[in-house]
């Protein structure tokens, strides 16, 4: 099963299906005249960051420079303060990448699942942790905007982009055992919930579809308003990675260098959403998936 794009929103693309074109980037950082040079587009991101820690500290610690780390864990307590369905608690997390070297990178894991990394280089595993943080505050504040929750005007407009792109019909819309209608659903089952909310559903999805599952549910005549409906309530776990991570292996017995190449993938989505600022879990997790996959192979 695969779902239509939209252009609406926080969009990345992805070349594992169209479910995984509507996770990704924070959506400020696209250039109405056209594609930037790789220089101007990281100009770009370090003002769009750098303006909104600024603006976060004039409102919360007066005009000093703010602490990035502290900031962004004591926004996500503000949340869950103010009654935020946070199933996993507020708090924060980072992973630094292994390095005796720089530039260092770490990664930081919002309460919902969403993923940022360090964006800049650094020399410094403390540089990279703020880095991580400053990208991560800036989404974490862009996202609670209005304009990035999920509405009625915004999902008539994305059915009637999906429908331009995919040639669909009126009829396709309303049944949801296509992927148009299935769109639907799931866009309609997630009103009033933020871009970033959406985004850590869609992960699961962009995951299954992945990893086969999806087209091993369809093979088995599950309807994709089944298969939407129960993947919408079922969390992102260790058993499901597990699981997808068995998958790998058995690939992998079948067709040595499998699980090599997908890594590589992996890692150049990981490196190219990072360089740009953009969400990354959906790679992350593919790695991570991987790599417990080749733990339990042993040396290959």
């Amino acid at each position: 099963m695969a779902f239509p794009q939209t252009n609406k929103g926080p969009i990345s693309h992805n070349q594992n299906g169209p479910a995984a074109d509507i996770a990704g980037r924070s959506g400020v950082l696209q250039s109405p005249g056209g594609p930037m040079s790789d220089q101007k587009a990281k100009a770009v991101l370090k003002e769009a960051v750098d303006a909104v820690v600024n603006s976060f500290a004039k409102h919360t610690q007066g005009y000093g420079r703010v602490n990035v780390v502290e900031a962004l864990q004591e926004f996500w307590q503000m949340k869950a303060a103010r009654g935020a369905d946070l199933k996993n608690g507020s708090l924060v997390v980072y992973e630094s990448v292994p390095s005796s070297s720089h530039p260092y990178v770490c990664f930081v894991t919002l309460p919902g699942g969403s993923c940022f990394a360090t964006f800049q280089n650094c020399t410094t595993k403390a540089e990279a942790r703020r880095s991580a943080a400053k990208i991560a505050l800036m989404n974490s504040v862009f996202n609670e905007h209005p304009s990035r929750k999920i509405s009625q005007d915004f999902i008539r407009s994305a059915i009637k982009d999906a429908k331009k792109t995919f040639q669909g019909s009126p009829e396709d819309e309303k049944d949801p055992n296509t992927s148009l209608g299935a769109f639907r659903f799931m866009l309609e089952a997630n009103v009033n919930k933020s871009m970033l909310e959406f985004q850590e559903l869609m992960t699961v999805f962009q995951l299954l579809h992945w990893n086969g599952s999806l087209k091993a549910m369809r093979e088995r005549d599950c309807s994709r308003q089944e298969v939407v409906a129960h993947y919408s309530h079922r969390a992102l776990d260790d058993d499901m990675r597990s699981q997808m991570a068995l998958d790998w292996i058995s690939r992998e017995q079948e067709a040595p260098g499998i699980i090599s190449h997908e890594l590589e993938q992996a890692d150049a989505e990981i490196e190219g959403a990072r360089l740009a600022g953009r969400e990354l879990r959906f790679p992350k997790e593919k790695k991570d998936i991987l790599m417990l996959a080749c733990s339990q192979l042993g040396p290959m």
